[in-house]
């Protein structure tokens, strides 16, 4: 569907430029922000494509528009905005909204923006993302021309198939991988023997050193016919540069891993974001843009961004919070090694240094953290009490789900859990040569989180189809170490 840009009205100019000029006074810094206007189909295209107005073809982004247009026509959902880190920055405002609406959203993607730009997280991604994704639709759309759609499409789905199996400290300390062959085995060398007369060899050369020399040896053998070297996290990366992939396939791969990698600080932040800009939209709004008029209004749509319904945590909820949360808390000298020894209940109640630290520290947590160690370092007890958090689970007995418990280490705990790799499974690459028969050996590292077996056995034919050979992963289900193997046709289950 053609997309037909609308450049802003002056009214709507103007208020950008009062929302920019109050949002820099407050210390946000930004890239330039281009703002237009989409009716909501177009709004719903653009979200189906992630948020770029021009994508490579695959069956995902019609899925998604058309879950989107039902949701909107249903009224069970509504995009107000979208916004791409890039630079500068595109945000979307749809036709239609309010003025008030068009403020709030303004003010909201704001401090996207500078989240995207100074947050440590988003430091590696691609700043002209724009231009990339057009080429690589371009690059997609050529590879269709050529090979045809049903050919490109297939090999799309097993490479789409393989986007959590990344590395996400990959972009801070890459470790590149040469394409390779598994190694040759080394010619046996005789072993080292100190030089010594017939009779006295036995106690120069003992058997004890021959056998210690013999054991170096095989372990160096070993080691050195390791492939990889060591684990890798990154599989992708290892599919394309070791897998017998024809050059259009490598293209794609690597398209499908380099949009993957630009999203990733997005899952890793979702919380932070959200709440950032729901802090900031807060600020201005209320004490810099509303007029009296528009204050119930406000009040509506502010309500309906922080509710929580179901069994879902909503992000900006959680991360408005804390950001509130810590500000106040270094704004009152509640923080450092007299304040956690204080065991006096009524002084920590009336606790208040008036120390004024709390812009700045919100700032710094801002531009350093991710939503992993930002709840690890500021989700505290008293926090937790006061916003009655608690952990939950499916009671397959009784068919519901229900409170699991409301102590603090243990929800903290399950919400680290349910971050930690944005709730995916940590999939290692142990062996391209397993048992040397050119199949690949991937180990799933068990830390409370069991592999679906669904999503283990698409993923496991993906990566055979992209690997041509057979794929092999080792977890545990049911306390028992199981070998999963799967030809891209077939799997089978081996108990270890």
């Amino acid at each position: 569907m053609p997309m037909q840009r609308s450049s802003l009205p002056r009214y709507l100019r103007e208020i950008q430029t009062e929302v920019e000029g109050h949002a820099r006074t407050l210390g946000l810094d930004f890239f330039p922000v281009l703002f237009e206007i989409l009716n909501y189909e177009e709004m719903n295209m653009v979200a189906a494509y992630g948020g770029f107005p021009t994508r490579y073809p695959h069956w995902r982004f019609g899925m998604e528009y058309r879950r989107l247009a039902k949701g909107y026509s249903y009224g069970l959902h509504k995009i107000y905005e979208m916004v791409i880190n890039n630079n500068p920055c595109y945000a979307y405002l749809l036709e239609g909204n309010s003025t008030l609406e068009h403020k709030l959203v303004m003010a909201h993607v704001l401090a996207h923006c500078d989240f995207f730009k100074n947050n440590a997280w988003f430091a590696h991604t691609n700043r002209k993302m724009m231009d990339e994704v057009a080429n690589h639709a371009t690059q997609v759309q050529r590879a269709v021309e050529r090979y045809g759609l049903e050919t490109v499409e297939a090999f799309l789905d097993s490479c789409l198939s393989l986007e959590n199996l990344t590395d996400p400290n990959f972009p801070f300390a890459p470790r590149p991988v040469r394409r390779s062959e598994p190694p040759e085995t080394p010619k046996a060398e005789e072993l080292a023997r100190l030089p010594a007369k017939s009779y006295m060899d036995s106690f120069i050369n003992p058997r004890e050193y021959l056998e210690q020399q013999r054991r170096s040896r095989t372990e160096k053998s070993a080691q050195a016919k390791r492939f990889p070297v060591a684990p890798l996290r990154d599989a992708m990366l290892f599919l394309l540069e070791n897998a017998p992939l024809e050059r259009w396939q490598q293209n794609l791969l690597s398209i499908v891993r380099d949009e993957t990698y630009y999203y990733l600080p997005q899952g890793q932040t979702k919380i932070m974001n959200e709440g950032w800009a729901t802090y900031w939209h807060s600020e201005l709004m209320t004490k810099k843009l509303l007029k009296a008029s528009e204050v119930i209004d406000y009040a509506d749509h502010a309500s309906m961004v922080l509710a929580t319904s179901g069994n879902r945590l909503n992000p900006y909820k959680l991360g408005l919070e804390l950001f509130r949360d810590i500000e106040e808390r270094w704004n009152t000298g509640r923080f450092g090694k007299e304040w956690e020894e204080c065991e006096n209940a009524e002084h920590r109640r009336c606790w208040d240094r008036a120390t004024g630290l709390g812009r700045e520290k919100i700032f710094q947590v801002r531009r350093t953290h991710n939503d992993l160690t930002f709840l690890d370092e500021f989700l505290t007890l008293d926090f937790c009490i006061e916003h009655n958090l608690f952990s939950f689970g499916y009671n397959a007995k009784r068919k519901r789900w229900e409170i699991v418990s409301r102590e603090f280490d243990e929800v903290k705990a399950a919400l680290l859990q349910q971050l930690t790799n944005s709730g995916h499974p940590i999939i290692f690459v142990e062996d391209g040569n397993f048992e040397n028969t050119g199949e690949l050996l991937l180990v799933h590292r068990h830390e409370g989180l069991d592999l679906d077996p669904a999503w283990g056995a698409e993923t496991l034919a993906a990566v055979a189809r992209v690997w041509s050979r057979p794929a092999n992963v080792i977890t545990e289900r049911e306390n028992k170490r199981i070998r999963l193997r799967h030809d891209g046709t077939e799997l089978r289950t081996i108990e270890l």
